[in-house]
């Protein structure tokens, strides 16, 4: 399932993130953090991970997130990798590559294990700032060619193999991290996610509905059998 978040990033937000992502930003070769599979076809930069600016953008990118409903909706999050940051330009591209099922990350000082359930990229450069750069997912509907206005997140399957076209005029900036959801399958997280949009639209149509909270009892029950923790 892949999903279109609208707007995470407001317009103060997403022009103090691109403020400190010039071409001076402590950019590195990405394929320092490439496994040995992808390494080969990786091709662009990212910020350097720690530093002080990957750590207050990462900032600025989680709070947005956790406050968004429509993410919890669809991610029903329990814990993500810190936000990284990457800069494509000049034919730079990452070819296709599947996602480690569990990552390790240190955290203030702490190992933290991420099963990844699913990935998300947040886009912070315009489509029309650059030519080429689709992030291209395939999943079960077949290829999904995605290229989405600056401050929206993509949700997607981290069990999909994707990649990202080249670049061939401009600069792509994009933020991305993976996340373990309450809820291990991706049919089970989509059902939830109908159900509770399904709530909403019944609380704003006909609120007080008595079939509002049985619904609800519906939501959390199936919650309850599929979440882990």
């Amino acid at each position: 399932m892949l999903i279109h978040l609208h707007k995470i990033l407001g317009a103060e937000q997403l022009a103090a993130v691109r403020a400190q992502l010039g071409p001076d930003a402590p950019w590195a070769d990405g394929r320092r953090s490439a496994g040995d599979a992808a390494v080969a076809v990786k091709r662009n930069r990212e910020l350097t991970q720690p530093s002080a600016v990957s750590e207050q953008l990462g900032a600025i990118v989680v709070q947005a997130m956790m406050a968004a409903p429509a993410f919890q909706s669809a991610a029903l999050p329990v814990r993500f990798s810190p936000p990284s940051f990457s800069r494509y330009e000049a034919e730079q591209t990452y070819g296709q590559h599947n996602d480690a099922a569990v990552m390790e990350f240190r955290v203030a000082g702490s190992r933290v294990l991420v099963r990844t359930d699913m990935a998300a990229t947040l886009f912070l450069s315009e489509p029309t700032d650059y030519a080429g750069g689709e992030l291209v997912i395939e999943d079960t509907f077949g290829q999904s060619r995605v290229k989405l206005p600056a401050g929206d997140m993509v949700l997607y399957p981290a069990s999909s193999l994707h990649h990202v076209a080249p670049v061939t005029q401009g600069v792509r900036l994009v933020s991305f991290l993976w996340i373990q959801s309450l809820v291990r399958d991706d049919f089970h997280r989509s059902m939830l996610r109908d159900l509770d949009l399904t709530l909403q639209g019944l609380n704003r149509s006909a609120p007080g509905n008595p079939a509002g909270a049985r619904l609800l009892n519906l939501y959390h029950n199936l919650l309850r059998l599929w979440s882990e923790t």
